[in-house]
């Protein structure tokens, strides 16, 4: 089992704060060795106030890709897409300079556009500098959920694939996701968590029990990359 560090937070202003110091850190140590940086973040609505904290910060954003963990497969004008999420809390100001990566394609589907959307993620510089993931109260991270029929090559570990369609169970979208090997090919790996509900789904993650029952022990189960854990009640 991987590293696990701890990181709490008596809010969740003070934790975006410390985590955008650390994802500021993260990125211009990526430029600093290799001249550009690359940056995969969550959407939802946990990651919004990081992302507002993050675009204030001093980097060289003309060096650096951001792509998603995860997409639904709606267009940008939807209140669901994620990529719009992070247009608009994140790259704003100086922070628009950076090079985003969209996981949704023109396809129909996400099946679809597996192939296109694997093209467009080979341009991230590998490792990754960062991966910021959440977790859903069902133990899903990115859009790795229990019951979807994909849910096995996702999760495989000589995948081949950087990026997989995703039709959760009872979901509205369909979505893409990054796979597991693609989530793990990084430098840095946070997982960034709010409330006691998800407190506490944590803590049955690190219990024993199938890796499908709750993906994110996906995460807490590799021993590739350490993972920090950043919690506010």
């Amino acid at each position: 089992m991987t590293e696990i560090q701890n990181h709490v937070f008596e809010n969740g202003a003070q934790l975006a704060d410390t985590l955008a110091n650390y994802v500021t850190e993260a990125i211009n140590a990526g430029i600093a060795e290799r001249g550009r940086a690359s940056l995969v973040l969550s959407g939802g609505s946990t990651p919004a106030r990081l992302f507002q904290q993050l675009a204030t910060r001093p980097i060289a954003w003309a060096d650096v890709t951001v792509t998603l963990t995860d997409e639904r497969w709606v267009d940008e004008t939807s209140e669901d897409s994620n990529a719009a999420m992070l247009r608009r809390e994140l790259l704003t100001g100086e922070a628009a300079a950076a090079k985003f990566i969209s996981l949704k394609t023109e396809h129909a589907t996400p099946g679809e556009g597996e192939t296109a959307c694997a093209e467009r993620l080979a341009a991230l510089p590998v490792p990754y500098d960062l991966v910021v993931l959440g977790m859903g109260t069902d133990g899903h991270t990115a859009s790795l959920f229990p019951g979807d029929a994909n849910l096995g090559p996702a999760l495989d570990p000589d995948t081949a694939q950087p990026c997989i369609a995703a039709n959760p169970p009872g979901a509205a979208q369909a979505r893409m996701t990054l796979t597991l090997p693609s989530l793990l090919s990084c430098r840095r790996l946070v997982l960034l968590i709010s409330g006691a509900e998800k407190r506490a789904v944590l803590e049955k993650a690190l219990e024993d029990g199938p890796v499908e029952d709750m993906p994110v022990r996906a995460l807490l189960r590799q021993d590739a990359v350490p993972v920090d854990v950043f919690w506010a009640p």
